[in-house]
């Protein structure tokens, strides 16, 4: 772009190399912080080990090559081999078998406890979200004593009042996610209630129920969608955590950490027993977490790369 003037012709000045490269460090500084996405290999093994545990889970028939309940007198504590990939109990049972089989009780639980969580802290949350004044602060104040236990404290207390079986377990571990969906609705509702669209809502004479069910509860779905992935593995955890202690599932239905409490006697002997279970126990939670950070880094505009 030219200008003319006293017979000379004046050429705009460009800008500086340095204001040029001035706009780059941003998704530098990205990139060191580590708020860029994970390449799409790096979720290749987590997502591998969802599947295949999601497949024991669904049809463990196909892929167990013993029923767990069958006993072989003459392979007891035999070595990981041949016959038997991962080695036998005390009993004379297949640890492959048992943990396929195993596989469903735990994300039964895991699934079912975070479902209850999530159903109930969403409803506090809602409701205090919503409604505010003393209704808020008594729901918060109840959340903060119910946070000042730890989780495992708590969820030893609950399965102790209630006994040993699959359904206080997954009603102990319920119990310890509701505080976090709580406050996760609560935050979102008191931000969504003084969106522009609320406001239009109510103006056209939406009841209250249209406006909450209606226009604020879709908009909470993602983020606790993400907060239910982060912790399933938690809830996986904590369920197996019981069981080890004796306050989970405790009958002929395999379990994970009812196999950790069963090897722990048999680590110098046989230490496939207890190393199995407790590797599939890690390899599922570390998965399930990595997944769920990947499905909030999606979700969260707060942390997409600049």
């Amino acid at each position: 772009m030219s200008a003319t003037g006293d017979g000379a012709t004046r050429r705009m000045p460009t800008p500086p190399l340095t204001r040029l490269r001035a706009a780059r460090p941003a998704r530098s500084r990205g990139r060191v912080l580590g708020l860029t996405r994970r390449p799409p290999w790096a979720l290749v093994l987590p997502a591998l080990v969802v599947a295949a545990m999601l497949a024991c889970a669904i049809v463990p028939d196909w892929i167990a090559p013993f029923d767990p309940t069958d006993m072989d007198g003459d392979a007891i504590l035999q070595s990981p081999g041949a016959a038997h990939w991962l080695g036998t109990d005390h009993f004379g049972r297949d640890i492959f078998s048992l943990l396929v089989y195993g596989a469903r009780e735990s994300l039964l639980m895991g699934g079912c406890a975070v479902a209850v969580g999530g159903l109930v802290g969403g409803l506090i949350g809602m409701v205090a979200g919503y409604v505010g004044r003393a209704v808020d602060m008594a729901a918060m104040r109840l959340i903060d004593i119910w946070l000042s236990v730890p989780d495992i404290l708590l969820a030893i207390i609950i399965a102790t009042a209630l006994g040993s079986s699959l359904r206080n377990t997954i009603l102990a571990v319920g119990l310890v996610n509701v505080p976090r969906f709580a406050r996760m609705m609560r935050a979102q509702v008191i931000a969504l209630k003084a969106k522009p669209f609320v406001a239009a809502s109510r103006a056209i004479g939406s009841t209250q129920r249209v406006v909450l069910f209606g226009h604020i509860l879709p908009h909470c779905l993602s983020p606790m969608l993400v907060m239910a992935t982060l912790g399933l593995g938690n809830a996986i955890l904590i369920g197996a955590s019981l069981s080890f202690i004796g306050l989970g599932v405790i009958d002929d239905r395999p379990d994970w950490g009812f196999l950790l409490t069963q090897g722990r006697s048999y680590l110098t002997a046989a230490w496939w027993f207890a190393t199995f279970p407790g590797l599939a126990i890690t390899a599922l939670v570390i998965s399930v977490n990595l997944l769920g950070d990947a499905l909030r880094r999606r979700i969260d505009p707060r942390l997409r790369p600049v």
